[in-house]
């Protein structure tokens, strides 16, 4: 990033006018506006105190740390992953801090750092989890205002989940009117396009990505609705939303162990204890089956990886759950719930 886009970005992330700073480094406001034209830079002795203003180094302003590449900041997740599993969360937590400070500008590494790390906080039953929940707020906040579009609505939408959890209902609703509203389906234009110009294989992986997305909201969308006819004791419907569920799951070739939460979720809620176990017979082994997207012919092109980290830390939360929480208890009693522990185990 240039140092005028520097200049600009910080200026605005901490709502100051060109005149304030301009009135703080003794220049005309004129002068500022130029610089973040890039018409003009500043003189070599405010860059000092300008760095102070905007809450930067002397590094960063002056672009001495490039963005890092995509394969960089992959690398650098993949890290902060084995770091986890080997040095704990915190450690890994301190790591991406400092990364992240090293490379302020980047919202790349910022989007995909707290993003993982978010996802692993509630999967690893991380003791005192508002420490971190508050740097990433604050994190979210900074790339809420990205120009990258893709990461400024992820930043957003994750800040109306924190707004929502806290029962911030006006903040949240505030966010949310602040989405931009569009009716053009970018990527389907440009899946339409490529197919035009037969650039067949940039169209499918458009459409690969497109399906993928949509068929997890439509999961999300099933579950909220089985949990309202559930609050609403409408049976009926939530056994319906339930076999929705494993089918869109098992038909649009999601991992086999999605197939069952639906009506697991269903089971538990009745406290059908014959039901809940048989489901989680299924249900724990088929977590320890890796599922890779290029195993489907829907996704051949996405390279999504593995999702056996998730799976196996996923299991683990549920079992510590179902073995601690006394919600569950009522599974406890029995050689059933000991057996499928010790088989969950190995």
């Amino acid at each position: 990033m240039k140092i005028n886009q520097i200049i600009r970005e910080r200026r605005k992330a901490l709502s100051l006018t060109q005149e304030q700073i301009a009135k703080y480094l003794g220049v005309s406001a004129s002068a500022v506006n130029k610089w973040e034209k890039g018409s003009t830079y500043p003189d070599i002795t405010l860059l000092p105190a300008l760095a102070r203003l905007l809450k930067i180094d002397l590094n960063t302003l002056l672009s001495f740390h490039d963005d890092l590449t995509d394969i960089e900041i992959e690398n650098f997740v993949d890290e902060i992953h084995q770091t986890v599993l080997e040095q704990g969360y915190d450690i890994a937590f301190q790591k991406a801090i400092n990364k992240v400070q090293e490379y302020p500008t980047c919202d790349k590494l910022i989007h995909s750092v707290i993003l993982y790390l978010e996802g692993t906080l509630a999967l690893r039953n991380v003791s005192e989890i508002e420490q971190y929940r508050e740097a990433y707020e604050t994190l979210y906040k900074r790339l809420a205002t990205s120009k990258n579009p893709e990461i400024r609505d992820t930043a957003t939408s994750m800040l109306i989940s924190y707004a929502r959890n806290r029962g911030d209902f006006s903040e949240a609703e505030d966010l949310i009117n602040s989405l931009p509203f569009s009716t053009i389906d970018k990527e389907g234009q440009l899946a339409i396009l490529y197919q035009q110009q037969e650039r067949y294989q940039d169209a499918e992986k458009i459409w690969e990505h497109w399906i993928l997305k949509n068929v997890i909201k439509i999961q999300t969308a099933l579950a909220n609705m089985l949990e309202i006819a559930l609050q609403e004791k409408r049976e009926d419907d939530a056994n319906f939303f339930a076999d929705m569920y494993e089918a869109v799951s098992h038909q649009f070739c999601l991992p086999e162990w999605m197939c069952y939460n639906a009506h697991l979720q269903l089971a538990l809620v009745k406290k059908d204890k014959g039901a809940s176990l048989s489901i989680l017979q299924k249900m724990l082994p088929a977590m320890k089956t890796e599922w890779n997207t290029q195993d489907c012919q829907l996704y051949r092109h996405i390279n999504g990886g593995s999702s056996r980290f998730f799976s196996s830390e996923l299991t683990k939360t549920i079992t510590d759950a179902l073995v601690n929480n006394e919600e569950y208890a009522f599974l406890r009693d029995g050689p059933e719930f000991e057996n499928l522990m010790a088989q969950s185990k190995d």
